[in-house]
């Protein structure tokens, strides 16, 4: 049976099937059991218990109230108020982070409960895992989480940054400070030999989110790698992210775990009183440091040096900054012209919950605006709003919640990234504007680069996300849910740049000019029907989960190009363009079906047992090749609980866990395995030709990731000092990727599964301590390090490949393959590198020379203090790598462009030896070659470790009347304050050059509820 027809007759078939089960079982109980049977809680009566739950200091709102053995649960609201069904006999378990779980029978219509705080009871924390929930001590997976508290107090739009130092296992980079710029994450390394086939999966309120970008690289490359799409994603409106990342809690999920599962909960509503919250941020930024350059005096120098090295005695005409034609003595720092203004933020955010003691509903909206540190009216605003609706029956079986969220982005950045002209332009350069406040061309000598500014590039975005969730307790311990979503985004992106970006003395005209247009939509819905029961038969408590995920996705890109215009007036007008160029034109279908279960066994409240299974179908994949099955199995023993261990212990918790399974990959774009075709854009006989783009590859399959980890958690002194670390080793094998092909077949690959093995190893160590919680002041810390291995564990026929270029076995694949340099030879001086291959020359083959840029180590250490009502975070980032010196691969010294600091210790001819080869105005072609392998050697990698104070926060709850029922809270936040790095070349995180590095950010909120 075909694939499509599979999903079509599983989506008739079996969603009905599955609900006309569970509701003929219904039936069958109530046609079955006895009357007045014990067995079944619907024939126990029921009642509505109600109380208010507070702590030494009033009520407590939030705190989780659950009927033992059920999944009957509720929400105190914000006077600590509850109300839940429950029968005389049966037994609530009230439980809050930072207190005691405490457990009381019902016995009566109300009931009240004072709890008191407790260090342990963060293992009593609910976490979410994908399609179930589970207690901190009894998850057997590994599973990183941060919660709205972490997210709130950084100045940033983007989930991504709000995880950066946070978590261990997952290292992030930001790849720009342009706002709405791209993040690079990893989770436990990388998996796959395609850049882009490591994303992790995104599911947002039970709802896979495409992370992959729309906008075409063609219209945004000031955006270093494109926008981040998790953009659409306000951080405010977030209540927890939690990454999973072993086997244990990644195959539930299958083929889209391979790279981890980033699972972000939104914030929901609370019962009672209705409640309207309000805050507002306001900020400025500014790059973190600039690049130690040369000023006009040492530039000027190093020019005329260097045409004297060249034997030029007379300037070229062309050499505008040492022939006289610019000011000799003018000298202007460029980084802080054109990089170095006042970026502003703000944000406003307004929300409104409430509701009765069954329904609960949340509205929000907000707004963002950024502007850049570029010169130029420049903005990215965002836009949001966002409802949720909680209700659950009288009787406490059915259970809805519903949330949607619409997000709005208008992006009008500079069509260009001026940090490569700021680092490469001279610093005798003209000013940029001449006296009447227009650009200033000197004569048709300075290729001013504010040209830039009257290009436009214009982007909007509209994203929507809802997901709606039904569930219904058929019977005792067995409830139905159903899980639906749907996603929609729509772009419209366009570059306008006109004739007038040209130098005067080229004479372009509207007839030049250009734009280009992307209009992209793309669509997805989701269902997942599933049955949950749990089931305890003494010291035996059984959870059993069944489900199943139908999914399609549907996209189309519109990208044009129009040339050609009238007037520059027009050029927003593609209709006006003279001549219009379809550059591409896509129309995808995914369609994706799984059925997966889980088994959790927990013995004694000891020994615990978790057992996943999923076995995925995706279109992706050739006939006969759709389909795999994918699980783990995971273990746990909690070892506090023995007898050795008692209750005045010094280990109060203990824990030891395995988990080992394998998950795949199917993230290598739709049509992949077929023959495709695309048109010429050529017109023969009045019609447009096709010509082949892909080849026909049936054996076209999934990538496997086999996953072990060995863990441990322990706790100490009431789990007031709280050790985590896991050992793990992941291995993925058949790689998804381009096999390259003899020019004479007329492709230059067919994509298809390479028998190459890339393995990750690692060690994650967490500690947690409360220093001191002594009346009012409470000092707590948090630590996590990483320590990550990445290998090519084999490929065969390495050698022969076109990829030999780009790995080594033994390897990471992640290292740089280079030139060995040998310093500088003592008669020509200039750099000198290794015939490595030993054939007498010293070209590309020569590139041997290995340099692992992948971080040896990376985490984060974070400090809480809080006295009274004021409570100090700050957060230090630290990261141990190597990378490219930015200040050693700007070219050679001498050209017409400037150059670091470190240029100036330089060999001299017939003079002293320096650290860097004699000058040339680039006319001595040994040395401008010399240059350029010297920016591909292992001369130019040092070490860009760095430790950075990511984010500081002070915030201070303002004290207020009880009565008047109004809280107030002012913050000052700072992102990115300080950086310590021996590293010369500018920013450490992102050394690229040409992009703008990550800003620093600080900010002053006020926010209030009522």
């Amino acid at each position: 049976m075909k694939f499509h027809s599979l999903f079509r007759y599983g989506r008739r078939v079996f969603c009905p099937v599955l609900f006309g089960y569970a509701f003929l079982g219904t039936q069958g109980a109530l046609a079955h059991a006895p009357l007045g049977s014990s067995r079944l809680s619907f024939f126990v009566v029921q009642q509505q218990v109600s109380g208010r739950v507070t702590d030494a200091s009033g009520p407590l709102p939030g705190v989780a109230v659950a009927v033992k053995g059920t999944a009957r649960t509720a929400l105190t609201d914000l006077d600590g108020r509850y109300s839940i069904a429950a029968s005389d006999g049966e037994v609530l378990i009230f439980s809050y982070i930072g207190y005691a779980p405490v457990e009381v029978p019902v016995s009566g219509a109300f009931l009240d409960e004072l709890l008191k705080p407790e260090a342990r009871s963060i293992q009593e924390v609910v976490v979410n895992a994908g399609y179930y929930s589970v207690k901190e001590s009894e998850r057997t997976g590994s599973i990183a989480r941060i919660t709205s508290k972490d997210i709130e107090n950084q100045p940033v739009t983007n989930v991504l940054a709000a995880m950066q130092g946070r978590m261990a296992g997952v290292s992030i980079t930001q790849n720009t400070g342009m706002p709405g710029g791209g993040f690079d994450i990893k989770i436990r390394g990388q998996n796959s030999l395609r850049q882009d086939g490591n994303r992790p999966l995104y599911v947002i309120d039970g709802v896979p989110y495409d992370s992959e970008s729309l906008t075409d690289g063609f219209a945004s490359a000031v955006l270093a790698g494109r926008p981040s799409p998790l953009n659409s994603i306000p951080p405010g409106q977030i209540a927890s992210i939690e990454v999973l990342k072993d086997a244990d809690a990644t195959a539930i999920y299958g083929s889209r775990g391979a790279n981890g599962v980033v699972l972000v909960t939104t914030k929901k509503g609370k019962g009672g009183k209705t409640t309207v919250s309000a805050n507002f941020t306001r900020g400025a930024s500014r790059v973190t440091r600039f690049s130690k350059l040369m000023d006009t005096g040492q530039y000027l120098s190093m020019r005329r040096e260097a045409f004297a090295n060249d034997g030029i005695t007379e300037y070229p005409e062309y050499a505008y900054d040492v022939n006289g034609t610019w000011d000799q003595n003018r000298y202007t720092d460029w980084q802080k012209e054109l990089l170095g203004g006042m970026a502003l933020f703000s944000t406003a955010n307004v929300s409104v919950s409430g509701g009765s003691e069954r329904t609960a509903f949340l509205l929000s909206g907000g707004t963002s605006e950024q502007s850049t540190v570029f010169a130029g009216n420049f903005k990215y605003r965002t836009g949001n709003v966002r409802a949720s609706l909680n209700h659950q029956g009288e009787d406490g079986k059915f259970k809805l919640s519903f949330a949607a969220g619409l997000s709005l982005q208008d992006n009008r950045l500079p069509g260009n990234d001026y940090t490569a002209e700021a680092m490469s332009l001279v610093p005798n350069a003209p000013a940029l504007y001449d006296g009447q406040g227009n650009l200033n061309w000197e004569n048709n000598t300075f290729n001013n680069p504010l040209r830039n500014n009257l290009a436009q590039y214009l982007s909007q975005t509209d994203d929507l996300l809802s997901s709606l969730k039904l569930s219904y307790e058929i019977a005792e311990g067995l409830e139905a849910v159903t899980s639906f979503g749907y996603t929609s985004t729509k772009l419209r992106d366009r570059n306008l740049v006109p004739s007038t970006t040209s130098m005067p003395s080229v004479q372009l005209t509207s007839a030049s000019s250009y734009m280009s247009m992307t209009i992209a939509d793309r669509t997805s819905w989701i269902a997942e029907p599933q049955l949950q029961w749990r089931r305890s038969f003494g010291m035996l408590d059984i959870d059993l989960l069944a489900g199943s995920t139908f999914q399609m996705q549907e996209g189309e890109s519109l990208l044009q190009l129009g040339r050609g215009f009238s007037s520059n007036s027009l050029i927003g007008n593609l209709a006006a363009a003279s001549s219009i160029r379809v550059l591409g034109n896509e129309k995808k279908e995914y369609r994706y079906q799984a059925f997966f279960g889980r088994a959790n066994f927990n013995l004694n409240k000891k020994y615990l047992l978790n057992l996943t299974a999923r076995r995925d179908g995706s279109s992706r994949f050739g006939p006969g090749r759709q389909f795999a099955t994918f699980g783990a199995v995971g273990g746990a023993w909690l070892f506090h609980k023995e007898r050795l261990f008692g209750e005045n212990s010094t280990v109060s918790f203990g824990k030891l866990r395995a988990s080992y399974g394998s998950t795949g990959s199917d993230q290598i774009g739709d049509y992949q395995y077929f023959n495709t075709y695309g048109t010429t854009g050529i017109q023969y006989a009045g019609a447009i030709g096709l010509e082949p783009t892909r080849l026909f590859n049936p054996n076209f399959a999934w990538e496997t990731n086999r996953k072990l980890e060995l863990g441990t958690e322990v706790g100490l002194f009431g789990d007031r000092v709280f050790v985590t670390a896991a050992w793990y080793r992941n291995t993925s094998g058949n790689q998804l990727t381009g096999i390259p092909l003899p020019a004479t077949t007329g492709f230059q690959s067919v994509q298809a599964n390479l028998n190459a093995v890339v393995r990750n190893t690692g060690l994650e160590v967490t500690l947690r301590t409360e220093n001191i919680a002594s009346g009012n002041f409470k000092w707590t810390s948090s630590l996590n390090i990483s320590f990550s291995r990445n290998r090519l564990v084999s490929f065969p026929g390495l050698e022969g490949s076109t990829y030999a270029s780009y790995y080594a076995v033994g390897q990471p694949i992640s290292i740089q393959k280079l030139y060995q340099y040998e310093g500088i030879d003592p008669v020509t001086g200039i750099y000198k590198f290794a015939d490595l291959n030993g054939d007498g020359s010293v070209d590309y083959l020569d590139m041997s020379k290995t340099a692992d840029l992948s971080p040896k180590f990376f985490g984060g250490l974070h400090n809480e203090f809080r006295y009274k009502s004021l409570r100090l975070e700050f957060l230090v980032q630290f990261v141990k790598q190597r990378n490219r010196d930015q200040a050693l691969t700007m070219g050679f010294g001498g050209g017409m462009n400037n150059q670091s600091v470190a240029m100036l210790d330089h060999t001299q001819t017939g003079g002293t030896a320096g650290a860097t080869q004699i000058y040339t105005a680039g006319f001595n072609e040994q040395a401008v070659m010399a240059s350029y392998m010297y920016s591909s050697s292992d001369a130019v990698i040092t070490d860009a470790s760095f430790a950075r104070l990511k984010n500081i926060a002070l915030t201070w709850d303002v004290p207020t009347a009880k009565s008047t029922g109004v809280a107030c809270q002012l913050t000052l936040q700072a992102q990115n304050l300080l950086t310590i790095t021996a590293y010369k070349g500018g920013d450490p995180e992102f050394p690229a050059g040409g992009y703008l590095p990550p800003l620093r950010t600080i900010t002053a909120g006020i926010g209030f509820s009522f």
